[in-house]
């Protein structure tokens, strides 16, 4: 855990100053921030507001994902439009209902938007701002006619104040025997159990547009800091999703996968590294910032064997697999010795989309044997590594705006 704990320290550092936080904690709203490429797409930061709404510590939510607060009656269209959404790396606004740390659920207004790199267009992160839902019930008498419409929240409600177009639930003293006529509120305030409890709770149009302010105004804090890195970012992409870019629900799927492998793009001609497994950094002592972006040979040395390097590079010209003995360099610059498995990884067209190298630390007894051959960890990477690539490149792609 100690590993996670740190990339999720250097998503920030790497992109803002640490005087992000306490700017961030600074603001009034409830909101949590995400970063997809971390195995799991876990919760790096979030608000003083979000934790006291959910009754959650900081520490018991950072390095969760998001589906912690989910319950048996949230609704999964929700979910799946959420998860289209970081699919389709663009903006989105649901009505949620989660569930606090005691077990209470509660309707939310859960806005969603991709934080972009400026520099190359890349999601770095997801910020997801949680408005509660006020939820009006409409109260009626015995014959059905509406009487009033009561605002509710989650700490009481307020009778008698007609309020329009929101979460209604009727209470109707004529299904309660013995009762008469008299307005029944006990079970219908205390509990979101029960047939009359809607499947969707609507958010009034307020409520969507202090979503919408808490977004821009987090954006702003988050640009503000990234300018003194010089890793600017944004809320909207400023240059196209172009080659070589991954897009956030592959990074996802890849971030399942446990073992050391990086994705290098075989179409520029330095074939970049384009992702980074959280394995790969664990055991080359690099981040991921530090990773992206190079040559997919920059852990040679001065004892790296070059004609092995060239044979890597071949394979890579001529599109086929290929498995070898390599002496690599760590951060620290201490060496160790590794077997490189490099094969190439189509889209659903049946292209060479990227190639994968999966990278394994020799122990002595492969160290005495034949490589010439991939072992079989080396190929379920790969296996794995194909599967997430073709089922994203027969869906949508990304969001150009």
């Amino acid at each position: 855990m100690e590993s996670q704990l740190g990339l999720i320290q250097n998503s920030f550092l790497a992109q803002y100053t640490n005087l992000v936080y306490e700017a961030l904690d600074e603001l009034p709203h409830n909101f949590t921030i995400t970063d997809p490429c971390i195995d799991g797409h876990p919760i790096v930061f979030a608000s003083n507001g979000f934790l006291k709404m959910c009754g959650y510590s900081r520490d018991e939510v950072i390095g969760r994902n998001g589906r912690m607060f989910q319950g048996p009656k949230t609704n999964r269209r929700s979910v799946m439009e959420i998860r289209e959404a970081i699919r389709e790396e663009r903006e989105s606004q649901v009505s949620l209902l989660n569930y606090r740390r005691d077990g209470r659920p509660f309707w939310m207004l859960f806005h969603m938007s991709p934080v972009f790199g400026k520099e190359d267009g890349t999601v770095t992160h997801f910020v997801a701002v949680q408005v509660p839902i006020v939820r009006r019930r409409v109260v009626c008498s015995g014959s059905g006619f509406v009487g009033k419409r009561v605002e509710v929240c989650d700490h009481g409600f307020k009778s008698g104040e007609v309020l329009m177009g929101a979460c209604r639930r009727e209470v109707c003293s004529d299904l309660v025997g013995g009762l008469g006529r008299g307005l029944v509120f006990d079970n219908a305030l205390d509990s979101d159990e029960g047939a009359e409890v809607e499947d969707v709770c609507e958010a009034s149009q307020i409520e969507k547009q202090k979503a919408s302010a808490a977004i821009s105004n987090i954006l702003s804090v988050l640009a503000h800091y990234s300018e003194l890195t010089g890793r600017l970012v944004s809320g909207s992409r400023c240059r196209s999703h172009g080659t070589g870019l991954l897009c956030s629900a592959l990074k996802i799927s890849l971030g399942r996968i446990k073992q050391s492998f990086v994705l290098i793009e075989p179409h520029l001609s330095n074939m970049p590294i384009v992702y980074a497994s959280d394995a790969f950094l664990k055991l080359t002592g690099y981040s991921r910032h530090e990773v992206l972006g190079c040559s997919h040979i920059f852990l040679s040395g001065l004892d790296t064997d070059t004609s092995t390097l060239s044979k890597v590079n071949g394979s890579i010209h001529a599109g086929q697999p290929c498995t070898v003995r390599l002496l690599n360099y760590r951060k620290d610059r201490t060496s160790f010795r590794s077997i490189l498995h490099v094969s190439p990884v189509r889209n659903a067209s049946g292209k060479i989309a990227y190639f994968v190298e999966v990278l394994a630390e020799e122990d002595e007894k492969e160290q005495a044997g034949n490589v010439s051959s991939p072992k079989s960890k080396h190929l379920s990477v790969v296996g794995a590594v194909k599967v997430a690539v073709r089922s994203l490149s027969m869906g949508p792609g990304p969001s150009k705006s």
